[in-house]
């Protein structure tokens, strides 16, 4: 997003999606966890080079999405041309310094995964099932793409390692920590390739 280091890494918000009725709100996936923040009256994101800023007039929760209509936006044909942009805010100084546990998806993959403590499958905690090798987005949630240990599952026969999906949600990915370089996971039973 950011190439020169001393600017801040920006926070990714939310992708917009196809339009909401006629007057010109759009469908947002939220990336964020503070989705009332994020999208109050007044909010201002903008595309990943801060070229273009777009200013939340109004937002609402509609079941598990948010609809946004956003400032110059009014009719359905512009609410349409939005469709796929990813818009991003920077952090706040304060929320950098508050949370020293902060951590971009992009930071996952390389990662380690391992076998959460107390997992639903009695494997061994700490067990060595693969690393993260891509973040990838759905409508529901990301997914953690997880190129499986060849002692869980062999390479297929052109030597590429098994892979598998987690959804990166807290009930299946408990444990966090990209410092000590690795993720925690506590899959049901068939979700990854031999871990039965």
């Amino acid at each position: 997003m950011n190439a020169d280091p001393q600017q801040p890494r920006l926070l990714r918000v939310c992708r917009i999606g196809r339009a909401q009725g006629l007057k010109g709100e759009v469908n947002v996936f939220a990336f964020t966890d503070e989705p009332e923040r994020r999208f109050s009256p007044g909010s201002v994101l903008t595309v990943a080079d801060g070229s273009r800023p777009f200013t939340v007039v109004s937002s609402r929760r509609f079941r598990n999405r948010w609809i946004v209509h956003f400032q110059g936006i009014d009719d359905r044909t512009a609410a349409e041309a939005l469709s796929a942009i990813e818009l991003y805010v920077q952090p706040d100084p304060e929320e950098e310094a508050a949370d020293d546990d902060a951590w971009y998806l992009e930071d996952l993959v390389g990662l380690e995964v391992r076998m959460a403590p107390g997992n639903g499958l009695g494997r061994p905690a700490d067990e060595l099932v693969g690393r993260v090798g891509s973040v990838i987005d759905s409508s529901a949630q990301q997914l953690l793409e997880v190129s499986m240990e060849s002692s869980i599952t062999p390479a297929d026969v052109d030597g590429h390692p098994s892979t598998g999906l987690v959804p990166f949600v807290e009930q299946l990915v408990p444990e966090v920590d990209p410092e000590a370089g690795y993720i925690g996971i506590d899959p049901p039973k068939g979700l990854l390739p031999g871990l039965d």
